[in-house]
């Protein structure tokens, strides 16, 4: 049995694309030429690999299960087969797709973009909404890097820690927790918002208060970052947030930051990726990048910065609602 190798190329153009001209267009070939690429590769597999609904083309069910294999087929191939030592990002052409956290979206995903497209204008990300945790899109490759809280547990994922964060307690300027010193009791004692995607109305800053033998009331969860800051500078909602990944953020709304009066743990920020990639030149390249990205949110500010924080924390705004605590779960 004789198969043509490139349609293995083809294959993996057709399944990222989702679509003939899409794929053609990637490879720089005419649509009817990608067409009859389709036909042969549904002939030799015996499979429809995209049928059409309405509009579009979906993959069929084995089609989604050969995509991460043919993908990591294709980039082998070319590693073995290319005489080129360096990558050239100028000529580099892919797809990448990156699901961070909401808040790492908003701290950090325009100057990963920008830096992605000046470094490599060919290269396209799809920073996607994080849903929850699901190892299975790394395994696929229908993710190719993702931030955690949490160290993978599978040894097939591998991950580098970039940073601890803090917690920090966010309130709008001129609540009434900014008058002196924020105390145990104070704080506890405030109407609360925890952030999370499955809408937990606790989290581990209830036990670090549990064994205090104190309790806080929470009165809602949100789902993301941006949430809960908006409905902090609306309300009198206490938030307690990871500082550095929501620093901008909060500052651009002009809330007020104050320490925890207890002791919290830092909250780790991981980067994932699959080990199919670990010798992928294109994909180490924006491992790097988007670890450079990340870790200059960690960079403490300098001493005006962090003056007009506390100035705008400590400014008056009596006529405000009343404001909320929240705490990210991951």
């Amino acid at each position: 049995m004789q198969l043509d190798l490139n349609l293995l190329t083809a294959l993996d153009a057709l399944l990222e694309e989702g679509s003939v001209a899409g794929a053609a267009a990637r490879l720089h070939v005419t649509a009817p030429a990608m067409s009859r690429s389709l036909g042969r590769i549904r002939k030799a597999t015996g499979d429809q690999i995209l049928v059409r609904t309405g509009r579009s083309m979906v993959p069929t069910t084995r089609a989604l299960a050969m995509r991460a294999q043919v993908h990591a087929l294709v980039q082998q191939a070319h590693q073995l087969l290319s005489t080129q030592q360096e990558l050239d990002l100028a000529a580099l052409d892919r797809v990448f797709t990156v699901r961070w956290h909401d808040a790492l979206t908003a701290a950090c995903g325009t100057a990963l973009i920008t830096a992605a497209h000046h470094q490599a204008p060919g290269v396209r990300l799809r920073l996607s909404a994080e849903p929850g945790t699901d190892d299975a899109e790394l395994r696929r490759g229908d993710v190719d890097l993702e931030s955690s809280s949490s160290a993978p547990t599978l040894p097939d994922i591998r991950h580098r820690l970039l940073g601890k964060d803090r917690l920090v307690v966010t309130v709008r300027p001129g609540h009434p927790l900014t008058a002196g010193p924020l105390s145990l009791e104070r704080y506890a004692a405030a109407e609360h918002l925890t952030v999370s995607r499955r809408g937990s109305l606790r989290d581990p800053i209830d036990d670090a208060l549990t064994t205090r033998g104190l309790e806080r009331r929470v009165v809602a969860a949100g789902p993301t970052a941006a949430f809960a800051l908006q409905l902090a500078l609306d309300t009198d909602l206490v938030v307690t947030l990871p500082d550095a990944v929501t620093r901008t953020a909060r500052e651009q709304l002009g809330l007020a930051t104050l320490p925890p009066p207890l002791p919290l743990p830092d909250v780790p920020l991981y980067l994932l990726w699959h080990q199919r990639y670990d010798n992928d030149r294109a994909h180490t390249w924006l491992r790097e990048l988007a670890s450079e990205t990340i870790q200059a949110l960690f960079t403490p500010p300098t001493a005006s910065q962090q003056a007009l924080t506390n100035r705008t924390g400590r400014g008056g705004c009596p006529d405000r609602l009343t404001c909320t605590d929240s705490s990210s779960d991951g």
